[in-house]
Parts: C-alpha cells; sequence; structure tokens
C-alpha cells in the first residue's frame, strides 16, 4: 500500500565539502518533515561540466502533501541549509536538490520543469530511479546512457 499523499521523486548530489555528510543531512531533513518514504543506494559519477571532484548522487522517494513549488522551496532550503552557493553552470556543490518527478504532473514553467528535462539523459538519475521505481524507467532510457560513468557504491549509512 502506498504513503498518503503525492508520490514524487528528487534527485540529490553533492561533491564537495563532505557529500555523505551533506546527503546524510538533506535525507535526515526530509525524514523529520515527514516526507520520506524511501531511498535510494548511493552512485558515484563524473561530474557533467568544468573540471572538479567526482559526484556522489542518489534518488529520494516522497509522499508530499502540498505542491510542486512548495516541494521546489523545500529542496532550495535543502540547499541553502548546505550552503549551496551557485558559481556557475554545472559547477561543484555541497548539495544539489532537484525535483525529477511529482505524481503524474507535467510542467513547462521557467521556474519548474516536471518531468525534470534531462532525467532521461543522466545515468546518475535513471540507476538510482529504476532501483526505487522500476515501472518508471525503461531499459531503452538505461541503455542510451550505459555509457556514462556512474557506480553504485553503497548507501549513506555506509558512506557516513
Amino acid at each position: 500500500m502506498s504513503p498518503p499523499g503525492v508520490r514524487a521523486f528528487v534527485g540529490l548530489g553533492a561533491n564537495i565539502g563532505n557529500p555523505a555528510a551533506q546527503l546524510a543531512n538533506a535525507l535526515e531533513a526530509l525524514d523529520t518533515a515527514g516526507v520520506l518514504v524511501a531511498v535510494s543506494g548511493v552512485y558515484r559519477s563524473a561530474p557533467i561540466g568544468p573540471e572538479q571532484p567526482e559526484f556522489l548522487n542518489l534518488v529520494a522517494e516522497l509522499a508530499v502533501f502540498d505542491g510542486p513549488y512548495e516541494l521546489l522551496a523545500r529542496c532550495h532550503a535543502l540547499e541553502a541549509a548546505a550552503q549551496r552557493v551557485r558559481r556557475e553552470r554545472w559547477g561543484p556543490r555541497t548539495l544539489d536538490v532537484d525535483v525529477l518527478l511529482f505524481g503524474d504532473v507535467e510542467m513547462h514553467d521557467p521556474e519548474l520543469q516536471i518531468p525534470h528535462p534531462r532525467l532521461h539523459e543522466r545515468r546518475f538519475v535513471l540507476d538510482p530511479l529504476a532501483e526505487l521505481a522500476p515501472e518508471l524507467v525503461t531499459l531503452g532510457q538505461l541503455s542510451a546512457v550505459a555509457d556514462q560513468d556512474c557506480e553504485y557504491v553503497g548507501t549513506v549509512e555506509s558512506l557516513h
């Protein structure tokens, strides 16, 4: 039986500071807020963009009781708590939290696009999403990103 609320998925990633701790802190905040349902394993991936450290990534399944913009605000609050600074596109970050899916909502607002417009292009999102919700990821999507560097490395607890 599914928990009440809208089934949503967010992608979390970090590659500077203490990435494992930042991911753990964000998950703890989501759990404290009562919206965390499940968490994928952690995946290490090569960065997109400028030269920088590898990322740790995961996907969290949430049961959300408010709207997509409120979820986006919660994601931004998690990033702010990790002292994220936005300097350059695809640059290094203490924490990145993206809304991937929000129920069956489709939005094409400049501030928020659902499903996330690059979800299907990123193995570091598709692999952990497939772990939590295999019915949402197709084999074709996974094979299209099979050449991207992405490796399962454990759980947040085992890395923290």
